[in-house]
């Protein structure tokens, strides 16, 4: 289960940029991993403080994804494993953009949302957008999109 956080702020949307094994870079939304007992609205303010500085008031529930991944363990995927993410409308509240150490992510910065189609980026960061400008009543995208990440 993971918890992430769609911040725009005058038409730029805060992101978070996380190294891949090849040794290229792709952009995420801030967020990520819930801790074992952990809240996921508390999961999604400690995560964005850590990758981009900020500190970030909650300001909606946007919706839930949930992927389920069956791969081969050769190449290094669980064979049988099931994501949840939920999605969260943040604004920022204080704090400032840096960088974050000895985590999963090396930069974080402010995007034009025209731009964002143009960037490397996982998917989840679309199915993020999509929720954040839809707002669907049950918190759930109408085709589902799959993300790759």
């Amino acid at each position: 289960m993971a918890a992430y956080a769609v911040c725009v702020r005058d038409g730029h949307l805060l992101l978070a940029r996380s190294p891949t094994p090849g040794g290229t870079h792709e952009w995420v939304l801030p967020g990520g991993g819930m801790e074992h007992g952990e809240d996921p609205y508390d999961t999604v303010r400690r995560e964005v403080t850590e990758e981009t500085g900020y500190r970030i008031e909650v300001t909606g529930l946007l919706g839930v994804h949930t992927r389920r991944f069956v791969g081969d363990p050769r190449v290094g995927r669980r064979r049988d494993h099931q994501s949840l993410r939920i999605f969260y409308a943040g604004e920022v509240t204080g704090g400032e953009l840096r960088p974050e150490t000895g985590g999963s992510t090396d930069f974080a910065a402010w995007h034009d949302l025209a731009a964002v189609p143009g960037l490397v980026r996982v998917q989840m960061v679309d199915i993020g957008l999509r929720l954040w400008r839809e707002r669907p009543p049950h918190g759930r995208l109408a085709d589902r999109p799959e993300a790759a990440s």
